[in-house]
């Protein structure tokens, strides 16, 4: 199997396990659960399932952060609600997210659950190595969920920590932070450079201290993106090659789905991934990061 091919299908299907980050059901389930703010919500609940970890913790395995950003939320969210607690919080939201943007027709269809029993199967094997993965192993020790549509959430989420861990991994390995990895990815024009800022809340003293690293290191020069800067011929190659070896760790989940069983899995996330698009749930509202 081609690497490429693990990175296709898990970017297919990653808007609905993205969108719980966005979606205001989240938001709402964690205020309910008693915590304070969509920033808390979000480092809280994609970090309770390590457990109630303290703040390093999730600098580490979250990597890009500025850390007094974590730090405003992390330990404290654990003293407001327990992990297990934030856990059912974002599930049942998940569920009701994924119910709004699909209808009931979708959520009860055959394809849905063939969907799902094929990521399903991905992220088993997933569960297989789990080690030097501490976010993902996280994961792979929560119950899994009964219905279809949230077993197909569930798959993903596990993917998607999977690959990232992996992507830390090699980021590391190429000796970048997560600072200069946000630089690197605003020099490509794909995110505009606000977005990755704001919120991941590094102060302009610290962004331009990271490109001029990277300018150093012949990664980036002047251009058109962000702030002006662009990826050198270097900084391409170095991009490609953290892309390539991230695509061949994430590799071993999809290997027993086979060329087809990936082609298929994509064929059914398709409209599954365009109905959450579609329905909002990606779109935060700026004030709210």
């Amino acid at each position: 199997m081609d690497p490429v091919v693990a990175r296709k299908t898990w970017r297919t299907l990653e808007p609905v396990h993205g969108m719980i980050y966005f979606a205001p059901e989240g938001q709402a389930a964690y205020t309910a659960a008693g915590l304070r703010g969509n920033r808390m919500g979000y480092f809280a609940s994609r970090a309770a399932a390590m457990g109630p970890v303290p703040a390093e913790v999730v600098i580490a395995t979250f990597f890009n952060f500025e850390p007094s950003l974590v730090r405003a939320s992390i330990p404290e969210a654990w003293s407001l609600a327990t992990p297990e607690r934030v856990l059912e919080a974002r599930l049942d939201a998940v569920d009701r997210a994924l119910r709004r943007a699909w209808g009931d027709e979708v959520i009860a269809s055959p394809d849905l659950a063939t969907a799902a029993g094929l990521a399903r199967t991905a992220a088993l094997a997933a569960s297989e190595h789990p080690e030097g993965r501490p976010l993902f192993a996280g994961h792979a020790g929560l119950i899994w969920p009964d219905e279809p549509h949230l077993v197909l959430w569930h798959a993903q989420a596990l993917l998607r920590e999977f690959r990232g861990d992996g992507h830390v991994a090699t980021l590391v390995t190429e000796g970048l932070s997560g600072l200069e990895a946000l630089v690197i990815h605003e020099a490509t024009g794909e995110i505009p450079s606000p977005v990755l800022r704001t919120s991941r809340a590094w102060s302009d003293d610290e962004w331009a201290a990271a490109v001029e690293g990277l300018a150093q290191r012949g990664f980036v020069a002047p251009g058109d993106h962000g702030d002006g800067l662009q990826l050198t011929d270097a900084g391409r190659s170095n991009r490609s090659s953290v892309e390539e070896r991230t695509d061949a760790l994430a590799m071993v989940a999809y290997v027993p789905l086979g060329d087809d069983g990936c082609q298929q899995l994509r064929e059914l996330a398709r409209p599954l991934s365009r109905a959450v698009i579609d329905s909002g749930l990606l779109t935060p509202d700026p004030a709210d990061w």
